[in-house]
């Protein structure tokens, strides 16, 4: 590395001698109590395993459903401390991570996704408000940036796109100078802006407030409860724990990214590791430099993206880019935190915000994505129809993870549903090798992004072969 710009990455770097590896939302001093863990036998209608989103979203409508449901719910850990309480906090409305990812895999049922999303968000914020979920919910859309003038003309193209589709309601085209009245940087070259497509939320309060709700609705929260087998007990299952058992007639599993209790369905996901960064609250001059009054979410066009938002107190919620996949899809807890991804980011982070030169990083984190090679959730059942998983969100599973609990339910309810006939709903991604070759592909895929996104958009042979087969791989 040349001296400039050695001292250019120090330079950098200085921004982040405060930051503590601690994910900001989880570091909080209103975080409630555990509950306590399973001790002894339980017995229910419905089990439910995993205590983020997925799961606690399940556990709160079965409730809605049938108030006198018995319902428990286990959890490994604590709710929420691994992707639920980790992400960026943008609940989007699509299903599909992305209309483009929808439209390229279910033409045919795209307009039924879309309302199908739309009318899930909808639910959640009439949720937030039933409940009274203190989760800082901000209903104020979203902005795909361009920064290189390619991703301007793919910008406009796609939105030409979704005009002819009739899939452009609710959605803008900003040239350069409309995209940096909403939020000024000088990288910004074009945008597309979904104005109720998307909210900001906590996502740590959330999972706090979906607890609260399921326990006053009668759940049994069991944390610090990891489930360790699941096998068939007379009409229903049992799932064993550390310190007991319990016995359902059906088992909902919301576990995402950690091994699932039906063995099948693991080679169907891979965890990516996810990084981000959380700056000092703003002052009023700071924010006034790079004018983001409307507080919208962002997130740049990039095979290798960065997403970023403002926080409740004006702090600069700063990720992605590097998507990180260890050997052998190991989840471990070393793997939240890196370095040299935090220095990258912080690099980018100036880049795109020059006037905020001097703000520093008081957080800085790292978590597991359940990735699936559509990039969109998948379902199933098992048992029998007694069990039913959802996994593979792909990083957006902050709203999405609601309709999978919803599609959860009807398939253990064995009903037959506007979601039970979807496409989506009934097939399965493609599932991933065995290693080597896991590592090997999606390490060829990753060179080949980033050369894409070096090479102004270009896509190799690669890349084109495995738009062919729909595979993919992404954060």
């Amino acid at each position: 590395m040349a001296p400039s710009a050695m001292s250019r990455g120090s330079h950098w770097t200085k921004a982040l001698i405060d930051a503590q590896p601690v994910p900001y939302w989880l570091d909080d001093p209103g975080r409630p109590r555990p509950e306590p863990a399973l001790t002894g036998a339980e017995t229910c209608d419905l089990l439910v395993v995993g205590g983020g989103y997925s799961g606690l979203w399940t556990a709160l409508l079965a409730k809605e459903r049938d108030p006198q449901a018995d319902v428990v719910l286990l959890e490994g850990r604590e709710v929420g401390w691994a992707a639920s309480g980790r992400n960026g906090g943008f609940c989007a409305a699509s299903l599909t991570h992305g209309l483009p990812n929808g439209l390229a895999r279910w033409p045919d049922e795209i307009h039924r996704l879309q309302e199908l999303g739309a009318r899930n968000l909808d639910e959640i914020e009439t949720a937030v408000a039933r409940y009274g979920l203190d989760c800082e919910f901000e209903r104020t859309g979203e902005i795909d940036v361009a920064t290189e003038t390619y991703q301007a003309w793919e910008l406009r193209d796609w939105y030409e796109e979704m005009r002819r589709e009739g899939l452009a309601e609710g959605v803008e085209f900003l040239d350069a100078d409309a995209v940096r009245e909403q939020v000024d940087s000088p990288t910004f070259q074009a945008g597309l802006y979904d104005r109720r497509g998307v909210a900001m939320l906590n996502p740590a309060k959330l999972v706090w407030g979906l607890k609260r709700a399921c326990v006053e609705l009668g759940v049994r929260v069991y944390e610090h409860t990891p489930a360790l087998t699941l096998k068939p007990y007379g009409a229903g299952m049992a799932v064993r724990t550390p310190y007991g058992q319990v016995r359902a007639r059906k088992v909902a599993l919301g576990t995402n990214i950690f091994p699932n209790l039906v063995k099948r369905v693991r080679s169907f996901t891979v965890p990516v590791y996810d990084y981000a960064l959380m700056t000092e609250p703003l002052d009023q001059a700071r924010l006034d430099s790079i004018g983001w009054r409307n507080r919208q979410g962002l997130g740049d066009s990039a095979n290798q993206f960065h997403y970023f938002r403002l926080s409740a107190d004006n702090r600069i919620l700063w990720g992605g880019y590097d998507a990180v996949y260890p050997y052998g899809g190991r989840v471990r807890a070393e793997y939240d935190d890196r370095p040299e991804t935090y220095a990258k980011l912080a690099e980018h982070f100036f880049t795109c915000f020059p006037q905020l030169e001097g703000a520093r990083f008081t957080h800085a984190w790292g978590g597991a994505i359940d990735t699936c090679s559509r990039f969109s959730a998948f379902f199933g059942t098992a048992h029998r129809g007694k069990v039913a998983y959802a996994a593979g969100y792909t990083g957006l599973g902050v709203g999405a993870t609601r309709f999978g609990a919803e599609v959860m339910l009807d398939l253990l309810a064995g009903e037959r549903t506007e979601r039970t006939e979807l496409q989506m709903v009934r097939r399965k991604p493609l599932p991933f090798p065995p290693e080597p070759f896991a590592w090997t592909g999606i390490a060829l895929t990753k060179w080949s992004l980033a050369r894409a996104d070096a090479h102004g958009g270009r896509r190799n042979l690669w890349l084109r072969a495995m738009d062919r087969l729909g595979l993919g791989f992404d954060s």
